[in-house]
């Protein structure tokens, strides 16, 4: 197959990206503007193969988008650009209308634009595949409640707000031109290449440099944690071999409250980077409870019975195997690490954001 996959630089986008080239025959365009958070680095290892092509572009720009369709003519399309950090919303959400609900009402008129010229088998075989986010259903209360496919929407933050208008934006276009749509909705991704504003990687990072780990409110936040390598299969999975107009929820079962993830981490620390900096006893001693981020859902939980049950997939790390690998990857990328941090990655120096209170 040929698959275009949008924001394929970003940290889910580009696990995708290496899973395909690595481990399947299928050819690959990796559409993606290179914002802040795209990183072609986190490609070089398959960057010269010949069945990956990189294209800057902008989702939003319907002509170049559609330009790029005729001349790569995918057979499938796996859309997973978008603004998705939930503080930056806050500060200014001009941005992920921009992105995440006008990129891809463009992206999917030029995908309709593309696929209703396509002869019927064609036509019938395309697939558009929509990745959002478990935060489109908001906030659990209970503590054995789930979010399932039919959980009703209900987004709290400018971010997950935009998310919901791009899903029901996709199911719009499949009831009404017939598109072949898929969505699915994952919980929080960890892994190696995560960009340092979100909490795992900041508080590796911040622990190193012997600087405040920021945890918002009281850390009894709870969040599924999926390691994206096995994100990276789930979508290939649903892809492939998923039914159209299907949402699937891809979920890590690994429920964990924010503190314990980052007491957690400060054990690994403490055991793989035992040369602590000055002054500090424990990396734990630097966890600082700071003022809690507005609209703030105390808990997310996913069901991902059904992929598991309709597709076959299961996630093949624990959370424990899964943070263990995370962990050492920093240690042993920190070159990668401080080439974001400084902006050079880019090119630039960015001014990259303190980690004032960007905890995810």
């Amino acid at each position: 197959m040929r698959i275009l996959i949008t924001g394929g630089a970003g940290f889910i986008g580009s696990a995708l990206v290496r899973h395909l080239i690595n481990h399947t025959e299928h050819e690959v365009l990796n559409l993606d503007k290179l914002t802040y958070a795209g990183n072609l680095e986190s490609l070089t290892s398959i960057a010269n193969d010949s069945r990956y092509e990189f294209v800057q572009a902008d989702i939003a720009d319907q002509a170049t988008v559609s330009a790029v369709l005729a001349r790569f003519e995918p057979q499938a399309i796996m859309h997973l650009a978008a603004e998705s950090h939930v503080d930056r919303s806050i500060d200014g959400p001009g941005a992920f209308i921009q992105t995440n609900v006008v990129g891809t009402y463009a992206l999917l008129e030029a995908t309709r634009g593309y696929w209703s010229k396509l002869p019927p088998a064609e036509r019938e075989a395309f697939r558009f595949h929509h990745i959002s986010t478990d935060e489109v259903y908001g906030d659990l209360h209970g503590v054995d409640d789930l979010f399932t496919e039919t959980t009703p929407y209900a987004p709290s933050s400018p971010y997950s707000a935009s998310k919901a208008a791009s899903d029901h934006l996709v199911r719009a276009w499949q009831r009404t031109y017939g598109l072949p749509v898929l969505i699915t909705n994952c919980s929080n991704n960890y892994g190696p290449y995560h960009f340092p504003e979100k909490l795992i990687p900041l508080v590796i990072l911040n622990a190193l440099a012997g600087k405040p780990l920021p945890v918002y409110g009281n850390g009894m936040q709870v969040r599924d944690w999926l390691f994206v390598e096995d994100h990276a299969r789930a979508l290939f999975k649903v892809v492939t071999e998923g039914v159209v107009g299907e949402t699937y929820n891809i979920g890590g079962h690994n429920e964990q409250k924010n503190i314990d993830v980052v007491r957690s981490i400060c054990g690994l620390l403490d055991e793989l980077a035992p040369e602590r900096p000055a002054g500090v006893a424990h990396y734990a001693d630097l966890i600082t409870f700071v003022k809690d981020r507005p609209g703030h859902d105390l808990r997310y939980a996913i069901d991902a019975s059904k992929i598991e049950r309709e597709l076959g997939w299961v996630p093949q790390e624990t959370f424990e195997s899964g943070l263990r690998k995370t962990v050492q990857w920093y240690l042993d990328n920190l070159q990668w690490c401080r080439r974001v941090q400084d902006g050079s990655y880019q090119g630039e120096r960015l001014g990259f954001t303190e980690p004032k209170d960007l905890i995810a």
